[in-house]
């Protein structure tokens, strides 16, 4: 779907009043196309910057031999990015405009940091992704866009980027567009359109473009403020995260927090009400909630993503990491996890190898029990493989040490989302999506040799 179809309304529809609403976005690209320049070019362009701001990048820009102001400045705050001229770091950056707030997460370029693309996309409702118009698709932007398919970000817009480069090309924008919703389809996003850009210059950025008479879509920033954010969490079934059991320690000595014992938590999603039946997992004792507090007061419902604390009809064993869920839809625990997941370990990950798994506050021990295949960025579709590399994308399965509540990636980013983390120093070796596909046939799965049985 390009932009131009988005510009006509349906005959007789009437435009509903905008009103003030928060979008989360993320920006991807390959090196040099122009990431950071429109970053900064957004936050030029809403009055986002300070004046001082902008008379040292300008000051900056002249000490470089530049003619005009780099923006890129203005979010490349690291030395290391200055010096080099490439992002490293996800650099969050937050502007608003009289019908929207954004909160901005531009994401590193190179393939060395493509881990830090999967952290700032995995919250976003948008992705920005850049094309340089000289050369169209590379294989930076079909890793992006699998990552974008996989984290299932409900929109992906393409901005294809110095547009100026190449004479303000209709034939050269089509030409790239044509590549990009081809490759989009294959990976099943659904929702992708193209502007043509210069970030550089800001055609197309927040105003549309004279110098590209041919295109009738709006500008970037009039397409952000139409998007609709993502769904409100509020609509889906009631989960929460235990992280801390409350008991206070003066119960002993005072009578009136004798009775007291509260679980403290952020509502994940969906909503719970005092009276409701709830369901304590992984044990599967059920019982009722008789209050919420927040703080000081005393609640009847709560909602995402509020911090509360329930208080529980029954005195059951509820630790740290459980999940307090619905009664009447609640997930049910399992040992047994197939997913997708997103390697950033600079080790490989082998069939075999030990792990641990972080879902919501729940950290348990993992066993990788056999790697299903590895995403091939050329034809999009897996291959057969016997270890997972740094940034490759690969089906694996794995055995838990204990049971969790996990859902599928595709009804619950929340509840369908978890972090592989290396036992030995700490680090997060991998992002995963519990149930997602890689959109083909499955290859033979690679399996430990002599370990029939992947005990844990």
């Amino acid at each position: 779907m390009t932009a131009t179809t988005l510009t006509a309304a349906a005959p007789g529809a009437t435009t509903a009043p905008v009103q003030p609403t928060l979008l989360r976005l993320a920006t991807a690209g390959s090196v040099d196309d122009g990431k950071s320049t429109l970053v900064g070019r957004l936050l030029h362009d809403t009055k986002s910057v300070m004046s001082d701001q902008i008379a040292a990048v300008e000051r900056v820009s002249r000490d470089r031999g530049l003619t005009g102001a780099d923006l890129a400045l203005l979010t490349d705050g690291l030395r290391a990015e200055r010096e080099q001229g490439i992002t490293i770091d996800v650099a969050y950056r937050y502007f608003a405009t009289a019908t929207r707030s954004f909160v901005l997460a531009d994401c590193p370029g190179h393939v060395q940091y493509t881990r830090n693309t999967v952290t700032g996309s995995s919250t976003a409702d948008v992705v920005v992704l850049l094309v340089d118009a000289r050369k169209g698709v590379l294989e930076q932007t079909r890793r992006h866009l699998a990552v974008t398919a996989l984290l299932r970000v409900p929109h992906v817009v393409v901005a294809v980027n110095k547009i100026d480069l190449v004479d303000f090309s209709q034939e050269v924008f089509d030409r790239v567009e044509a590549e990009v919703q081809a490759v989009a389809r294959d990976l099943g996003v659904e929702d992708a359109i193209a502007i043509p850009v210069s970030a550089l210059d800001g055609d197309n950025i927040a105003e549309r473009s004279d110098r590209t008479p041919w295109y009738a879509g709006p500008s970037l920033l009039e397409l952000l403020e139409s998007i609709p954010s993502s769904e409100d969490p509020a609509h889906e079934a009631f989960r929460m995260p235990v992280q801390l059991v409350i008991r206070p320690q003066g119960a002993a000595l005072d009578p009136s927090h004798v009775d007291y014992r509260g679980y403290a938590g952020q509502v994940a999603s969906g909503v719970v009400r005092v009276g409701d039946e709830v369901v304590a997992l992984p044990s599967g004792r059920r019982t009722t909630v008789v209050g919420i507090d927040l703080g000081e007061r005393t609640l009847e419902e709560a909602f995402a993503p509020q911090s509360v604390t329930l208080r529980l009809a029954d005195e059951i064993d509820i630790s740290r990491g459980d999940v307090i869920a619905a009664a009447a839809d609640a997930p049910a625990p399992t040992q047994d996890i197939e997913a997708v997941v997103c390697w950033l370990g600079d080790a490989p990950l082998r069939p075999g190898q030990r792990l641990l798994l972080k879902h919501g506050a729940k950290t348990v021990q993992a066993f990788a029990r056999t790697i299903d295949g590895v995403l091939d960025l050329d034809d999009l579709g897996a291959v057969p493989a016997d270890s997972l590399s740094l940034n490759d994308i690969g089906r694996v399965t794995l055995r838990l040490a204990a049971p969790v509540p996990v859902e599928d990636y595709a009804v619950s980013r929340r509840g369908g989302a978890f972090l592989l983390i290396d036992g030995h120093d700490g680090r997060t070796v991998a992002a995963g999506m519990v149930g997602a596909s890689l959109r083909t046939l499955d290859p033979a799965p690679t399996r430990p040799e002599g370990d029939e049985e992947w005990d844990i």
